[in-house]
This record gives structure tokens, C-alpha cells and sequence, in this order.
């Protein structure tokens, strides 16, 4: 595993760190009045989901790691248990429901999600940045409503519940961003 400096840190990088694997999600390079820079870097825990904040000065040397990523298909759900189908060898596997977190409902039939393997261990299932959702239920357009902040409540086919702008209407098709889970564009 290569070494990196504290201060090389980005976030998404994975880092081998006090015996486990944690993923960086912020980092924040800070330099005090008084003493030396350092990296405010927020991991997470790949294995356990746990959040942990440290600090990591230029000198600091750490195992960055990196994954082996293989696209595979999602072909159903079952007692909380993912099924996916690697592309090339048509070899399934199943996921604990629980590496998507709260963005389960963005798996449709069907979609390739990209999962991000550890030796034989899968720790990572990432679905793709957009996913176009279909409005279930939301406020009807207002006239002359042209606030450009504005925004109402929608409830999407997934169940999810989103903030959309004024001119989108119930039934209407929008691309949804996976990673913020907002409203990004109409489909």
C-alpha cells in the first residue's frame, strides 16, 4: 500500500487507519496562529459505519488503500439481502441492504450500481450519480410563483420525499442526484 502525507488527504481517498478501513469524507486544511498546519480529516468506517475526526500533520505518514471496483448488476431484494449479477462472469452475490444506507430507495430493477471490493470483501456499493424518479405526488403550479428559492414538497415513486421547484407537476419525470439527494434537473 503506497504511504501519503497527512496534508495529501482528499476526500473520497481510503485510508488504512488504527486497524480498519475508513473512507475520508471532509478534510479541512487548517493553519493556526501559533504551530504547525494540519489536515481536519472526517473518516468513516467502511466496515462499521462509524464517524471519527482526526487530525493529520504534513510529517503524519498513512496506508492510503485502494479498492477494486466491479460494475454489477441489481436484480431484486429479498429479507433485506441485495442480489447482484457480476457483467461478465453472470457469478451473483448478495449484499447486506444496509451498505446503501438511506439512498436504498434509488435501487431499481434492472441498474448497475459500481461495487467496491477490499480482497473478497464488498464494502461499498455506489449507485449512479443520477436516477430519474417519476412524481407521485406534489402541490399544484402557481401561477406567477417565479421566486427563484422556491421550492415545494414532492413525494417521488420510491417513497422518498424531495424539495422540487414550482413548475414541476405531479407525473412529471426528474433526475434526482443519488449523492446530495436533491432535485437536480427535469428528465
Amino acid at each position: 500500500m503506497p504511504k501519503i502525507n497527512g496534508n495529501e488527504i482528499r476526500p473520497g481517498f481510503v485510508l488504512e487507519h488504527d486497524g480498519g478501513l475508513w473512507v475520508a469524507v471532509k478534510t479541512d486544511h487548517v493553519k493556526p496562529g501559533k504551530g504547525g498546519a494540519f489536515a481536519q480529516v472526517e473518516l468513516k468506517n467502511l466496515r462499521n459505519g462509524t464517524k471519527l475526526n482526526e487530525r493529520f500533520r504534513s510529517v503524519d505518514k498513512v496506508d492510503q488503500v485502494e479498492l477494486e471496483r466491479k460494475d454489477q448488476q441489481f436484480l431484486y431484494e429479498s429479507d433485506g439481502m441485495l442480489t447482484f449479477m457480476d457483467n461478465e462472469t453472470f457469478e451473483q452475490m448478495t449484499l447486506s441492504a444496509d451498505l446503501l444506507g438511506d439512498r436504498r430507495p434509488f435501487l431499481q430493477d434492472g441498474m448497475t450500481a459500481t461495487i467496491e471490493y477490499y480482497g473478497d470483501e464488498a464494502l461499498n456499493v455506489r449507485l449512479p450519480v443520477k436516477v430519474t424518479c417519476r412524481i407521485v405526488e406534489t402541490d399544484p403550479v402557481v401561477k406567477g410563483q417565479t421566486a427563484a428559492n422556491s421550492f415545494k414538497p414532492a413525494i417521488l415513486d420510491n417513497g422518498l420525499r424531495i424539495m422540487v421547484p414550482p413548475f414541476v407537476g405531479a407525473d412529471d419525470a426528474i433526475i434526482v442526484n443519488t449523492e446530495t439527494m436533491e432535485y437536480s434537473e427535469r428528465a
